[in-house]
């Protein structure tokens, strides 16, 4: 085997573990020359994409190779991190714009286009892991980042999820907070957390967010959510006020056997004392004062039970 044939099997090996990236730096420990790798730069064998880091063989990249990249930009011990580690974590939905990467310490790294660099010298090794490969931020840590720009229920959504797919311990997290206490968010995240009961608030849908939102919005106090009452799973409910509200969206009531069973859990429901009001998406988002005015006179009308 040629010895240029040798160093490309070692970029490409290097390149496949890295969602098809390389930085320069790497390719000088695997003993390529600056001088390989400029001729290969010239070649259109390694395409740039920041200073000093490159896609392999072809300038496409998936989002993981974009995540790559701009950690491997930032340096050494750069990770992802804020909304862009929340988006990898499937916490947050993948936003437009730059890619936050947090960097350890207090300052001395260089702007890079396409990159929001953080610096912070509270990050140490328990804030760090992997996740496909890429250097991130620990579901923990990117919570209590997020939540120095995130509030109310997008916050609380991100802990929802968290949760569900078991990625944090509150007791952790709350422990972290406490030792970061002038870090920003963690006022708001803290109280968030003291009130918080997973299985309370998560959600399913758009239109159960937009319901929970609502209520938030004009001051309504938070139902359950996605529990089973007499037997039987609703969207939202007041207990103490026996209210249960039902949001009906298209794709999940068309079908007849679907419509025919919303209708008998609404008999079940009326014969066991509990009052069911039902909203569309489009009173939802095009008239939600007068979803919420509906709302909040039931609750104020309806008789407070006993737990």
């Amino acid at each position: 085997m040629s010895r240029e044939s040798a160093t490309d099997l070692s970029i490409a090996a290097l390149a496949a573990t890295q969602h098809g990236v390389v930085a320069r730096r790497q390719l000088l420990q695997l003993g390529v020359s600056n001088e390989v790798v400029d001729h290969r730069i010239r070649a259109r064998r390694l395409h740039r994409l920041h200073r000093g880091v490159f896609a392999v063989g072809h300038p496409v990249l998936t989002m993981e190779g974009r995540w790559v990249a701009a950690v491997l930009a930032a340096g050494d011990g750069a990770v992802l991190s804020h909304a862009s580690a929340a988006a990898a974590w499937e916490l947050r939905r993948l936003g437009a714009g730059a890619i936050h990467v947090t960097v350890p310490g207090h300052g001395g790294r260089c702007r890079r286009n396409g990159i929001r660099l953080h610096r912070s010298a509270t990050l140490n090794p328990a804030d760090v892991t992997t996740r496909r490969g890429i250097p991130i931020t620990t579901p923990a840590r990117t919570i209590a980042d997020l939540a120095a720009t995130l509030t109310g229920r997008p916050l609380e959504q991100a802990l929802d999820r968290a949760e569900q797919r078991g990625l944090i311990d509150f007791a952790d997290l709350t422990q972290r907070l406490e030792a970061h206490p002038t870090r920003p968010g963690s006022r708001s995240l803290r109280a968030m957390l003291s009130r918080y009961t997973a299985a309370t608030f998560v959600t399913r849908s758009e239109m159960e967010e937009r319901f929970l939102a609502l209520c938030d919005d004009h001051g309504i106090r938070r139902p359950d959510v996605n529990t089973c009452i007499e037997g039987r799973e609703v969207d939202f409910v007041w207990r103490d006020a026996r209210l249960v509200v039902e949001v009906d969206g298209y794709a999940y009531h068309r079908s007849p056997s679907a419509f025919e069973a919303d209708r008998e859990r609404d008999v079940v429901l009326a014969v066991a004392g509990w009052q069911v009001l039902r909203f569309t998406w489009a009173k939802i988002t095009g008239r939600p004062a007068w979803v919420a005015e509906a709302v909040a006179n039931r609750l104020a009308t309806l008789p407070r039970y006993a737990e």
